[in-house]
C-alpha cells in the first residue's frame, strides 16, 4: 500500500547521525540507521569525545533548563559568566585565515543553543564541566574559554542517550551494514548498497543521509589529501572512518571543499595504543590527551620550544598544536611541568597508563627526556626561567598576561618559572581526531554536485561535511557541528518532494 510517509537512510550512527534521526522521526518519516560496525564499536568519534558541546547563552539563565540536577549546591557558587552569539562567531573567524564567516558558520553560531535546547527536550542531559573549564577561585569555580557544559556520561553517554531516544520515537538499526555505495535512478539518489553479514543487499529510500565521518582513518586518504607525514598520526577515534561517504558521494558527481590538509589534532601520549585496539574501553581512550601544556612549556628533540604554550586558553590551541608536534623533527614533543601547577594537571596525567618521568632537579629530568638534546634543553629551560615575568598574578581563569619577554618564542601568559620540585615530563605525539575537508552542501544539507546543483535525495552532516572549520576551531564545537546540522539535514530529508 502506498504511503506518503518518506524513508530515510542514515549512514553512520554518532552524534551527527543521530540527530538527524530523530530529526526526521519528528517530521513523520521513517528513518533507519546503517552501522557499519558492531553495536560494540558503534557511535563513530562522538564515542571517543569528552562531550562538551560549545553553543551561545546569555547567563546561568540559559543553562539551567539544560541542566540534570539545577539545584545542586555547587551551582551557588559557580561563576559561568556569559557567551554571546558574537563571542562565539569571533572565535571561529579567528581560524578563518582572515576570511569572515561562511553560511554554515552562521548557521552553527545561531542555531547552537536552540539545538541544545532541543536535545535536552529530547532526554539527553547536561552537567557543567567542573573537572576541566573551571578552576576555583575565592571559594567559587570560575569557568573559563566559553566551554560551560558536557553530555552526562560524556561522549559515551551522549551516543547512549541519543541512540535510546531514536530508538523510542520509533527508529530502527542494523549494525554490521557497511554503506558501499549510493543507488541512484533518473531523478537522483535513492537509496545505499551494504555489506552485511548475508551478503550484499539494495535498500531503497525516499533520501539518503551521510553521517560517517570524515577520512582520518584512512592512511591512504590521509596521505593522497594532507601529505606523507600525515601517515604517522594517531587516529584518536573510531577506526571505521575511513571516508567511504566521501567516496560515496563524489562517486555520483558531488563536489568537496575546504582545506585538503586540515584537521582537528591533538596531542597525545606518545604511547597511545593503536586506533583499532577495540580492547580499549572508550572511557579510557580519552586519557591519552595531554592538553595541559599552557601551564607548562613544551620541548621537541632539538630541546626546544616551537610553540607558545600561553598563546590563549587550550579550548582555541589544542587543535592546532597536535598538528605542530608532527612537524616537529621525529614527531614528538615533551610536556614539562612543576609542582607549583601539578594539583591543576587533569586526570588524564594522572592515568595509571599515563607516560612520564619525574625527578627532583631539572637536570636530572632532562637526562630522563628520550630523544632530546639534553645540553639545549636545559639551555632552553634556563633561559626561560630567567625570562618570566612575574610581575602579573598567576590565573588559570583568566589571560592573566604573566609571561616571558625576550625569548624567540615568548610564553604569553601562565608563564611560571620552572623552578618548584619535583619536575614531571611526559611524551606526546600527535593524534588525529577529524578532517576537515569534506562535502559541500546547502545551507539545508542537501550535498552539491560539481555542477552546484543539489544532488536529489542525498543530505549530509557531520565530519564529512566541509567548510565548518578550516584552520582550527574553539573546543567543543565539532559535537555542536554535529547537532546543528545533524537536526537540520534529518528534518530536510524527511520533507523531501515525492519522486
Amino acid at each position: 500500500m502506498k504511503t506518503d510517509k518518506k524513508k530515510v537512510i542514515i549512514c553512520g550512527s554518532g552524534n551527527a547521525a543521530l540527530c538527524a534521526g530523530i530529526a526526521a522521526l519528528e517530521q513523520g518519516a521513517d528513518a533507519l540507521i546503517l552501522e557499519k560496525a558492531s553495536i560494540e564499536e558503534a557511535g563513530g568519534n562522538s564515542r571517543y569525545t569528552a562531550g562538551a558541546m560549545r553553543f551561545a547563552y546569555q547567563s546561568c539563565d540559559d543553562l539551567l533548563p539544560l541542566l540534570h540536577t539545577p539545584f545542586a549546591e555547587r551551582l551557588d557558587r559557580t561563576e559561568f559568566g556569559s557567551y554571546p552569539a558574537q563571542k562565539f562567531a569571533d572565535d571561529l573567524c579567528s581560524f578563518n585565515a582572515g576570511k569572515p564567516l561562511n553560511t554554515k558558520q552562521k548557521i552553527l553560531v545561531e542555531d547552537s543553543y536552540d539545538t541544545i535546547l532541543w536535545l535536552s527536550k529530547h532526554n539527553i542531559g547536561f552537567d557543567p564541566i567542573y573537572s576541566r573549564q573551571s578552576f576555583q577561585k575565592n571559594g567559587k569555580y570560575v569557568f573559563w574559554g566559553g566551554l560551560v557544559l558536557e553530555a552526562q556520561g560524556e561522549g559515551v553517554g551522549l551516543v547512549d542517550a541519543e541512540m535510546q531516544e531514536f530508538l523510542r520515537l520509533g527508529g530502527s538499526v542494523k549494525y554490521e551494514f557497511e554503506c558501499t555505495k549510493l543507488v541512484t535512478d533518473d531523478i537522483g539518489v535513492c537509496g545505499v548498497y551494504c555489506n552485511t553479514p548475508s551478503g550484499l543487499k539494495r535498500l531503497l529510500a525516499d533520501a539518503v543521509v551521510l553521517a560517517c565521518g570524515g577520512f582520518e582513518a584512512n592512511s591512504d586518504m590521509r596521505r593522497r589529501y594532507m601529505g606523507e607525514k600525515w601517515s604517522d598520526a594517531i587516529v584518536r577515534g573510531t577506526r571505521h572512518n575511513t571516508g567511504a561517504g566521501i567516496e560515496m558521494a563524489t562517486a555520483v558527481g558531488a563536489d568537496m571543499c575546504g582545506q585538503l590538509d586540515a584537521c582537528h589534532a591533538v596531542p597525545m601520549d606518545l604511547h597511545t595504543p593503536e586506533f583499532g585496539n577495540i580492547d580499549l574501553p572508550f572511557n579510557e581512550r580519552k586519557h591519552y590527551r595531554k592538553i595541559c601544556y599552557f601551564l607548562g612549556i613544551m620541548l621537541n628533540a632539538k630541546g626546544e620550544r616551537f610553540v607558545d604554550e600561553g598563546e590563549n586558553f587550550r579550548n582555541y590551541t589544542y587543535a592546532q598544536f597536535g598538528r605542530e608536534i608532527l612537524n616537529q623533527p621525529n614527531g614528538f614533543a615533551w610536556q614539562l611541568f612543576d609542582s607549583q601547577v601539578d594539583e591543576l594537571l587533569y586526570d588524564e596525567y594522572r592515568f595509571e597508563h599515563a607516560s612520564a618521568v619525574q625527578a627532583e632537579t631539572i637536570d636530572d629530568l632532562v637526562s630522563m627526556l628520550d630523544g632530546v638534546d639534553a645540553c639545549k634543553a636545559l639551555n632552553t629551560i634556563h633561559e626561560f626561567n630567567n625570562a618570566a615575568d612575574s610581575t602579573n598574578a598567576f590565573d588559570p581563569t583568566v589571560l592573566d598576561g604573566r609571561r616571558t619577554n625576550g625569548l624567540c618564542v615568548d610564553k604569553s601568559n601562565w608563564a611560571n618559572k620552572l623552578d618548584k620540585p619535583p619536575f614531571k615530563a611526559f611524551p606526546v605525539a600527535c593524534g588525529i581526531t577529524f578532517t576537515y575537508a569534506g562535502l559541500r552542501v546547502h545551507d539545508d544539507a542537501s550535498v552539491i554536485d560539481t555542477d552546484g546543483e543539489s544532488i536529489p535525495g542525498l543530505y549530509a552532516c557531520g565530519e564529512l561535511v566541509g567548510d565548518v572549520f578550516s584552520a582550527g576551531y574553539p573546543g567543543g564545537s565539532g559535537l555542536t557541528s554535529g547537532a546543528v546540522f545533524g537536526r537540520i539535514a534529518g528534518r530536510s530529508a524527511a520533507q523531501i518532494s515525492s519522486r
